[in-house]
Parts: C-alpha cells; sequence; structure tokens
C-alpha cells in the first residue's frame, strides 16, 4: 500500500520512496500508452527534487525528449482520435474519455461529429499520427479551430508540438491525481 499523507509530499506518493514497480504503477499512464517513459525515468534515478509535480514531469518529460524521433511518434501515436470511433465507445483510457467529456467532445452534434472525422482523416494523411491537443480547459469550437491551424504545420513542426502537448496533458493529469 502506498502512503499517501507523507508531508513532504502530501497530494501524492513520494516518488523517491518508490520501488521501481510502485514507481510505475503509480506514474506509468501519465503518457498514453507508453509506461516505458517512467520506466526509464526511475532507471535515470530520482531525487527529492521529483517529489514535487513540476520536478517530475519535467524529469519524465526530458526522457520523452531524449528519446528518438520514432519512439516519439509511437508515444504520438498511442492517443486516440478526438471524438473518434473509440472515444465514443469508450474504448480509449479512462484518463482520455475524461479529459474528451469534459471538452464536451461526447456531446458534439452530427455536424461537429463530421467535421471532427473529416479532419482526423486529413491530420492523420498529413502526419500519419493523431492530432493531440491537452483538452482540458479548452471546448470543442477551440479545439475544432487549433485543429484546422495546425494542418498547415510541416510535419517537423507539428512533431515538436505534438510531443509538447502531451507533455501538458501529462502534467494536467498528475496535477488532477495530486488534487485527489
Amino acid at each position: 500500500m502506498v502512503d499517501h499523507t507523507s508531508t513532504a509530499c502530501p497530494l501524492f506518493p513520494r516518488p523517491s520512496h518508490l520501488s521501481r514497480e510502485a514507481f510505475i504503477a503509480s506514474f506509468g499512464d501519465l503518457y498514453e500508452c507508453s509506461p516505458w517513459i517512467a520506466e526509464t525515468a526511475w532507471d535515470k534515478g530520482l531525487s527529492e527534487h521529483e517529489d514535487s509535480v513540476h520536478g517530475l514531469v519535467g524529469h519524465l518529460a526530458r526522457v520523452l525528449d531524449a528519446a528518438d524521433e520514432e519512439q516519439q511518434l509511437a508515444v504520438i501515436r498511442a492517443h486516440p482520435d478526438l471524438a473518434g470511433k473509440a472515444a465514443l465507445a469508450g474504448e480509449v483510457s479512462n484518463d482520455s474519455l475524461k479529459e474528451q467529456a469534459g471538452a464536451g467532445l461526447d456531446q458534439c452534434s452530427p455536424e461537429e461529429l463530421e467535421r471532427f472525422t473529416r479532419l482526423n482523416a486529413a491530420y492523420r494523411g498529413r502526419f500519419g499520427f493523431p492530432f493531440v491537443i491537452a483538452v482540458r480547459g479548452k471546448d470543442r469550437h477551440a479545439i475544432l479551430d487549433a485543429f484546422e491551424a495546425r494542418l498547415d504545420n510541416t510535419p517537423n513542426e507539428e512533431r515538436h508540438t505534438a510531443i509538447a502537448q502531451i507533455h501538458s496533458i501529462a502534467r494536467q493529469r498528475l496535477e488532477a491525481r495530486a488534487e485527489d
């Protein structure tokens, strides 16, 4: 059992005090279907600096940033399409399901769903991976606008943008858990 009452980090277990298995169980899902990021972060070593949300997010982000392009693309590709068939059927991670519902993507009109479907296809066709955006705090209209604007990016720009958004998603997920 993990102690959630530590005074040094009262909102979640102190990562620097966890075993490898407990660390991966606690934080391996912050990056969608990519527990290798937490595994690598633990293997690189943890200090008390990583016992804060800011410190842990930075440590995890450095692992993904140091990964080669194919590993980064695999992390991007692990994300579901926004308002896609898997999301609508509830076949995505609990975090993704809550995040998309929080942005109202489960309440799209038929016209909005058609627009998401069209943009998902155009985006995947252009970049070879799904559109990734940290949806928390955004509504579906802002997401659709960002979707269209980012279609003009180069593939390299968009890979970097997607990775930055994935880091934001991981930070938001960790902050939400810390609040719980």
